[in-house]
């Protein structure tokens, strides 16, 4: 990419950051309901405070801090950064006000596109468009916090009107069937990845078909009206504990009302759609809903082989791979290296993409990772067998 490229590049996806923000009054960019969540305010400083932290301050030889507590406040987990607040005290952080968090922004705005207009160093360059994909991955996190956030208000406030996210459905039927084999999975070519894609390498993989449509609302309905939230020979053993310890019956933001389901949406809270992709599941129930169906969750390497087939981006993906480093993966040195690496660990990889993923940031070798109970992002289920 040029440097021309990169500039606009830089300019859309931070104006598409305040974009998302838009709809909020001044009190919905403070709230933290829970740790897991964390508030708008705190994601347009962190997203700022990156290109700060890992440019400004390094490729520009007299740069000025627009507030040096900042990098206290708003340094996520980078060890290697410095010190920073508790992720539990994120909505603690009433000061510095919202206005001040956007003055950052234009100042660091200001200095960044100062800096490009000259730009030849490619490891500043390189660590641009990072700073630009890590900003799109905060992007989604903000679609998502929001709505847990005004998902847990009792008034079920409407974020956007027409907004409602969860409508899509399935434009195909059917399974699609793969031939055992040995196949390559993992990034080649040019452009961005993450480092957690590199390291292509070949996986054998036994003759599987794998279904074309992801599982819909009436399906899940069909699944919890048999009793499957309260048969446990359907549930691994961490998920019939997690079922019991949290009394789950529904998927999240489901609400039955005189006897019809309902769901909180970006619209408002509206009647489900029977006929709409599911959405907010964690693992534990997709897993469930697999063993229910007599089928099976497809391993990542089995989704990636089979994705230029299907037809994906309107869910995150569950697949039945935990997330572990490919053949050859290596952390980089300094904060970068705590990108990925260090995640690796308790977590399972979800594959495609959603319908809050913002633009030009999905691919086939994407590996998003959450822990098995996590379901407050646009996740669903695919099955496979």
């Amino acid at each position: 990419m040029n440097i021309n490229g990169l500039s606009a590049s830089y300019n859309t996806v931070r104006k598409y950051s305040e974009s998302i923000c838009e709809p909020l009054e001044t009190e919905d960019y403070v709230p933290q309901p829970v740790p897991f969540v964390s508030p708008p305010k705190w994601h347009l400083a962190h997203s700022t405070w990156f290109f700060e932290t890992f440019i400004l301050k390094n490729f520009i030889p007299d740069y000025q801090v627009f507030d040096k507590d900042f990098s206290f406040l708003f340094n996520s987990y980078y060890n290697n950064v410095g010190e920073r607040t508790l992720r539990t005290d994120r909505g603690n952080v009433t000061r510095p006000t919202t206005a001040n968090v956007y003055a950052y922004r234009q100042h660091v705005d200001r200095c960044m596109n100062e800096l490009m207009e000259n730009l030849t160093d490619t490891n500043a360059i390189s660590m641009i468009q990072l700073g630009l994909h890590h900003e799109q991955q905060h992007q989604e996190l903000l679609v998502t916090d929001i709505k847990y956030i005004l998902g847990h208000n009792p008034l079920f406030p409407v974020y956007k009107t027409g907004h409602n996210l969860v409508n899509a459905e399935n434009s195909e039927t059917g399974f699609l069937n793969i031939k055992e084999g040995v196949y390559s999975i993992g990034f080649e070519g040019n452009g961005f990845c993450f480092d957690n894609e590199l390291g292509r390498h070949k996986v054998y993989l036994q003759e599987f078909e794998i279904s074309k449509s992801l599982v819909t609302n009436a399906e899940y309905i069909r699944f919890m009206e048999d009793g499957g939230y309260q048969n446990f020979n359907l549930w691994l053993d961490e998920g019939w504990s997690w079922v019991n310890q949290h009394a789950v019956e529904a998927p999240m933001y489901w609400y039955k009302i005189s006897g019809e389901w309902h769901y909180y949406t970006l619209a408002g809270l509206q009647k489900v759609n029977p006929d709409a992709i599911l959405s907010h599941i964690s693992f534990y129930e997709a897993a469930a809903f697999a063993q229910w169906k007599e089928m099976r969750l497809p391993t990542e390497a089995e989704w990636e082989i089979a994705s230029d087939q299907l037809q994906w981006g309107q869910r995150w993906e569950w697949t039945n791979s935990s997330y572990l480093p490919y053949p050859g993966f290596t952390k980089a040195k300094g904060a970068v290296g705590e990108y990925n690496g260090k995640f690796m660990i308790n977590q399972m990889v979800l594959r495609g993409a959603s319908v809050a993923t913002s633009p030009e940031h999905s691919r086939k070798t994407y590996r998003n990772f959450f822990h098995a109970h996590e379901r407050w992002q646009y996740t669903g289920i695919r099955l496979a067998r």
